[in-house]
């Protein structure tokens, strides 16, 4: 049964990731940390499948990843840059299967700058057969080792690959996602659990107000901040388990989060660029106004052609738009035939109980 308070927090979070590009305004990482919330969530999923299928929630994970992947990458953005004059290079093949940086050329680096998630992520999906019976072993030392190595990367300066220090910067997220699975957190008492946040939110503020980074305050120049702020913000937001309705606007984003997130980076590139070189607004209330409607509606109009990728990824049937509740046919009631040659409709006899 599928928990829709998940399905709230990964909603929000995605509306939230596509807010954040198009502003850029700094309040939303600290209102929301949403990478480090989707990464909790897809831990807690994960284990969820692992507990379920084994090994075999790999490949499940995978098959639900990359073909909205390849539909971007290899259908379009690859012959686009060999269209353009990019020479053939093997690393551009890495675009079916990310597990480092591929090679980008032309516009394409800006417009898939984004795709570092979904290499973290085929990260996470490959090691958690191994991550999770660790963790079942030495919870409290799973949790505690990436924000450790992350400590050590930030404090002695050691520079390592992008793969490294994002397994650090996320992989404690990542944890408490395993974490809510077994139920660890719900097991804390509510006070004994906002302690906990608190103690992580306030080394965490006073890291970030003394570390600022080129934008200031905003928590993706700031690792160290961000993994300790968003492990107190994970702590809260995982250990409730609130009632929520089922929605359509709920099933529509989470049946197409991937694509929202593959997708609204090149659609937000395009239309801020249209917007310059037409001498539109871009900032403020009239441009992020005129831009997210613009967003919004041609984003709606890429997941009209490309979001049913997803349903046949997951062993859905394909939609236009997902929720749509498919009618289940009602048999007509039965006809008998009484003893004196009358039709009557075979209906329940009511007992009267005393």
């Amino acid at each position: 049964m599928r928990n829709r308070y998940l399905d709230l927090l990964r909603a929000i979070a995605t509306v939230r990731v596509v807010v954040y590009h198009l502003t850029g305004w700094t309040a939303l990482t600290i209102v929301f940390p949403a990478m480090s919330v989707m990464f909790a969530l897809a831990g807690s999923l994960m284990a969820a499948s692992l507990d379920r299928s084994g090994a075999w929630a790999v490949e499940r994970r995978l098959r639900r990843l990359l073909p909205s992947l390849w539909v971007l990458a290899l259908l379009i953005a690859v012959p686009a840059m060999l269209l353009a004059g990019t020479p053939f290079d093997v690393h551009l093949l890495l675009w079916g299967f990310p597990l480092v940086d591929p090679e980008a050329t032309g516009i394409w680096p800006e417009l898939l700058n984004h795709a570092w998630y979904l290499r973290d992520f085929l990260w996470f999906v490959l090691l958690s057969p191994v991550l999770l019976p660790l963790f079942r072993r030495a919870p409290l030392v799973a949790v505690l080792l990436p924000y450790a190595a992350l400590l050590f990367f930030e404090i002695t300066g050691v520079k390592t690959v992008n793969v490294v220090h994002d397994l650090a910067l996320y992989g404690g997220a990542w944890m408490l996602g395993f974490a809510h699975h077994d139920g660890h957190l719900t097991r804390v008492p509510r006070k004994w659990m906002f302690i906990i946040a608190a103690a992580l939110a306030l080394p965490a503020a006073a890291w970030v107000l003394t570390h600022p980074g080129p934008r200031g305050y905003d928590l993706n120049d700031i690792p160290l901040g961000n993994a300790l702020w968003s492990a107190a913000f994970v702590l809260v937001a995982l250990s409730c388990s609130p009632m929520v309705r089922e929605h359509r606007v709920l099933t529509v984003l989470n049946s197409r989060a991937l694509s929202i997130y593959l997708w609204h980076i090149p659609v937000l590139v395009l239309v801020t660029r249209f917007g310059e070189r037409h001498g539109l607004p871009i900032a403020g209330p009239l441009g992020y106004g005129w831009r997210l409607v613009a967003v919004t509606v041609l984003l709606a109009a890429v997941l009209a052609l490309v979001g049913w990728v997803e349903d046949v990824a997951a062993g859905r049937r394909p939609a236009l738009l997902p929720g749509r509740r498919i009618p289940v046919p009602v048999s007509p009631a039965p006809v008998l035939q009484g003893v004196d040659g009358e039709v009557a409709a075979a209906r329940p006899e009511i007992q009267h109980v005393r």
